[in-house]
């Protein structure tokens, strides 16, 4: 995929890259893609991604910082025990997105990840478990079969704004799925030969 670098330091990057944003750049750079085993950091990302839904990836993480301080960094076991006062402090939040649904959603979402966590030992065995490990590569798609599994048993199992399109933009995050493109300087440092249809 031919693309103009317009980037000072002459990297080329995926089309969706806001080259006006560092802090975009340095997500796409150093986060979006990777392989990511830690528990904490797959809570962060899926709770990002439930927010996410019906906005602009851009828009969320802009406001990182800023949902960081408003969820205890994201600590489960916090988040778990939210009461009723605390979605109403949370949706007075305007450093956030002030969606009581979605910040509902979180709060449940929480729960339902403790649950997997105690199932599976952690939830990373979970996520990767669907893929026997290894990471899928694949780009210019926003749902696939994989995502569609993972979707309908996170509803199953409780959890709410997990549709196939958030579950799929969260295995891109959490490098199940590596989407960056032919064109991109991440694109070598991170090919694969696995594709979907040589796991499901």
């Amino acid at each position: 995929m031919k693309q103009d670098c317009v980037y000072p330091d002459g990297k080329c990057r995926c089309h969706w890259v806001n080259p006006k944003n560092e802090r975009y750049i340095r997500y796409h750079d150093t986060e979006w893609g990777n392989p990511t085993h830690d528990d904490a950091k797959l809570f962060e990302m899926l709770m990002l991604e439930t927010f996410q839904a019906g906005l602009s990836w851009e828009c969320i993480l802009n406001k990182r910082d800023a949902f960081r301080r408003a969820f205890d960094n994201f600590d489960i076991a916090a988040i778990c025990t939210y009461d009723d006062n605390k979605l109403s402090e949370l949706a007075q939040d305007t450093g956030i997105i002030r969606n009581v649904r979605k910040i509902a959603a979180t709060i449940n979402n929480a729960r339902v990840f403790s649950e997997i966590v105690t199932e599976y030992g952690t939830f990373d065995k979970y996520l990767w478990h669907w893929t026997c490990g290894r990471t899928i590569y694949e780009f210019g798609k926003t749902k696939s079969g994989l995502s569609d599994k993972i979707s309908d048993d996170l509803r199953r199992r409780g959890m709410r704004f997990v549709g196939t399109t958030t579950i799929y933009a969260y295995l891109q995050s959490t490098g199940v799925i590596n989407s960056h493109e032919p064109g991109c300087w991440m694109y070598n440092n991170h090919n694969t030969d696995v594709h979907e249809h040589d796991i499901l």
